[in-house]
């Protein structure tokens, strides 16, 4: 199996940003720009990643530590060329090379393994892409016959060549041997002063080498970011590609544009999705979920059935067949929630298991818990779950009422179809069918006069 080297380039500082944080460490759909190429470099066999940093090196090592990528500095910045050399030391004899941008995210798999395909003994490829306004680009210059002759950067084109509509993407693969052999060949004789790779692209065709050039699927997987304005518009476009493929799967969309993926969601069929909902990390929908607006779920598996209403917050969580939850619902890491159950407006819960047919309607604070099946708590009713150092348990067995404005102090236990009287606060533990009431005694007191405001 040949051996591909992937060489990504991240060293500029993305002065346009305005920002102490590396370019590349911007965000696109939840993650750094660079963790994008990184997947995508990722889906090469025999591959090996080779970052080539520059500005805010560490920060950039730190937040790609477990990338498994070998890092190498360009203390100068002299060009693209120059920083390509940085990363020869690490290049495998006799492999391909793949170049690719930690500012252009959206690279897709299937691009790069055509490009690695059109590599050969005596092919190079290059990614390029015709474009109705190629401003700023450099301009793909070919012969009479259409082959790829040179490349010819804007601040040294003609007039002729800026009228040309294909440019150059930067993205190019390659044989290590030969890019090892015409780097040192590279100079800076141009406006800017700088050592370009594109002009590999010359020096190939000067050692009989032919360019194939290879179309990318959408220009989003070119589009490069220099500012937070390009970012924004590269995450509404990429948003909506998510968000179309979602809708071929089955999912019905409130408004496309108003969807944000930030992760990975699959989903069955027939599933409703409202605007303003953001999916974060690994979620699961099955089918025939539906979600109000205003809803943000992190890592959760969500049944078939589910109804989500808005404002309603899940985070790794697993969610039962035909639950219930919300509006302004809070379920936090480690909630289970089984089948037909009910979590409603303003109750949170936290590492509480809930047991088929069982509901908390409103007003509640459940953590630490573990519910039998058609359990009922009461508006009001809190878990006091913490002693100030320990967190401790509570258990609710089958059947049992929690009247409302109850306060369970664990570890507790309450047996199967036990009952709490409302406004109790229990200490002790309840058994099966008995019925807890924990009141101070009502006292009317006749006459009393209420405070009265002071005078200033």
């Amino acid at each position: 199996m040949t051996s591909t080297d992937i060489v990504i380039l991240a060293a500029g500082k993305g002065t346009r940003m305005q920002s102490a944080l590396p370019k590349v460490l911007h965000q696109l759909a939840g993650q750094p720009m660079l963790a994008h190429v990184l997947a995508a470099a990722d889906t090469v066999a025999n591959g090996k990643k080779i970052v080539v940093t520059g500005h805010g090196a560490e920060q950039l090592e730190q937040a790609t530590a477990t990338s498994g990528s070998i890092f190498v500095q360009q203390t100068e910045q002299l060009g693209t060329a120059h920083a390509v050399q940085m990363a020869v030391p690490h290049l495998r004899a006799d492999a391909k090379v793949l170049i690719l941008y930690g500012d252009v995210p959206l690279i897709s798999p299937d691009t790069i393994s055509k490009m690695l395909t059109a590599v050969s003994a005596k092919n190079i490829s290059l990614l390029t892409i015709n474009l109705d306004n190629p401003m700023g680009y450099g301009r793909i210059v070919r012969n009479q016959v259409g082959e790829i002759d040179s490349i010819i950067e804007q601040k040294d084109a003609n007039p002729e060549q800026l009228a040309i509509k294909e440019i150059n993407t930067g993205v190019l693969a390659l044989g290590t041997n030969q890019l090892i052999e015409w780097l040192p060949q590279i100079g800076n004789n141009n406006a800017q002063g700088e050592y370009y790779l594109t002009d590999l692209i010359a020096l190939a065709r000067a050692n009989g080498y032919n360019i194939t050039s290879i179309q990318p699927t959408s220009t989003t997987e070119v589009e490069g970011v220099n500012n937070r304005i390009q970012l924004s518009q590269l995450e509404r476009a990429h948003q909506l590609q998510l968000a179309e493929a979602l809708m071929l799967s089955g999912t019905t969309l409130a408004d496309p544009s108003r969807f944000d993926q930030r992760g990975k969601l699959s989903a069955g069929t027939d599933n409703f999705i409202d605007v303003n909902c953001i999916f974060e990390g690994q979620v699961h929908l099955g089918s025939g979920v539906r979600i109000g607006p205003n809803c943000h779920i992190v890592d959760s598996i969500i049944g078939d059935g589910v109804e989500i209403k808005s404002n309603t917050v899940i985070e790794s969580a697993d969610i039962g067949n035909f639950a219930t939850l919300g509006p302004f619902a809070r379920i936090r890491p480690g909630t289970k929630l089984g089948k037909n159950t009910k979590v409603g407006n303003f109750v949170e819960t936290k590492k509480t298991i809930v047991g088929d047919g069982s509901k908390i309607n409103h007003l509640s604070y459940v953590g630490d818990a573990e519910l039998g099946e058609n359990v009922n708590v009461g508006a009001g009713t809190i878990t006091c779950n913490y002693d100030g150092v320990n967190k401790h348990k509570t258990d609710i067995g089958d059947g049992a009422f929690i009247g409302s404005n109850s306060t369970l102090i664990a570890p507790v236990t309450i047996g199967e179809q036990g009952f709490v009287a409302a406004g109790s606060t229990l200490t002790q533990d309840v058994s099966a069918s008995a019925l807890a009431v924990s009141r101070s005694k009502q006292r009317n007191i006749e006459g009393w006069k209420r405070p009265t405001k002071k005078d200033s």
